[in-house]
């Protein structure tokens, strides 16, 4: 595997510009499927001190394929993996985890998950006896779900939209066919404003841009100044980018992601 390493990280931060991966950046039916121009910008923003990171639903090491998928010649300054785990870059293609937040998420979660174990096996069996879908159960992530269409989703996110409302802490997060429960306070939203706070950096020098329903949450003006999402993006994302006064991209993919920073950034 090829060693990649990041750009030198400026001295002063001004900004933070944070990618969704799977549809955003990487878009297998676009050719190429990440637009190289994209690499030749951010190198254009590092010379004047932003700062900038994948955020995706991936897991670090599924992650790490796409880097290769991507063809990207170097690192990002940070990745949030599973929409919560945040990482900086280490040596040698390693990934060292920023402790004090994915302690207190991994924490949460193993509450959050016993305090609701009851409402998700109702859940569970709604699953495996009422739809084609799958019950996918993991280490770290005891309760998700493997839809065989976006339809069947619809249908099954309704179920749980009507069962939810006494488990407060408990949330959901949606793309596409798959759906993970999670605790409320973490989502790519809340791990991009721990990413901003680190780097000294307000949310008006914040820039999200994603194209799946798991990105709304990132997509909002309480965590992002400059909000966007590619001309690829779900009809529901749009809708919700336009709603927050941001930028609805006519091109696809890495292409759109482009056109969004010639809207923001001239």
């Amino acid at each position: 595997m090829k060693i990649l390493q990041p750009l030198p990280m400026p001295e002063k931060k001004i900004g933070v510009l944070s990618f969704d991966f799977d549809g955003t950046l990487d878009c297998p039916k676009s050719d190429p499927r990440l637009d190289p121009e994209f690499f030749e910008i951010i190198k254009d923003f590092r010379e004047v001190g932003w700062v900038w990171g994948v955020n995706t639903g991936r897991s670090q090491m599924q992650m790490l394929s796409g880097f290769m998928e991507g063809k990207f010649p170097f690192l990002p300054d940070f990745m949030v993996a599973r929409e919560r785990e945040i990482y900086t870059p280490g040596g040698m293609n390693r990934w060292l985890p920023v402790l004090e937040w994915n302690k207190r998420s991994e924490k949460d979660h193993k509450k959050v998950y016993k305090r609701s174990r009851k409402f998700l096996k109702v859940v569970q069996d709604y699953v495996e006896n009422e739809t084609d879908a799958e019950w996918v159960s993991e280490v770290g992530d005891p309760a998700g779900i493997i839809g065989k269409s976006e339809e069947e989703m619809a249908g099954i996110v309704a179920f749980i939209d009507g069962q939810i409302g006494g488990y407060r802490d408990l949330g959901y997060l949606r793309n596409t066919i798959y759906l993970r429960f999670s605790h409320k306070d973490y989502h790519k939203g809340t791990s991009l404003a721990e990413v901003a706070r680190r780097c000294g950096v307000e949310k008006e020098q914040v820039f999200a841009i994603g194209d799946g329903h798991n990105d709304i949450d990132m997509l909002r003006r309480e965590y992002a100044g400059m909000i966007a999402c590619p001309g690829n993006a779900d009809d529901e994302v749009k809708a919700h980018v336009r709603e927050q006064g941001g930028y609805v991209c006519e091109q696809r993919a890495s292409k759109g992601v482009i056109e969004a920073f010639h809207h923001f950034f001239d």
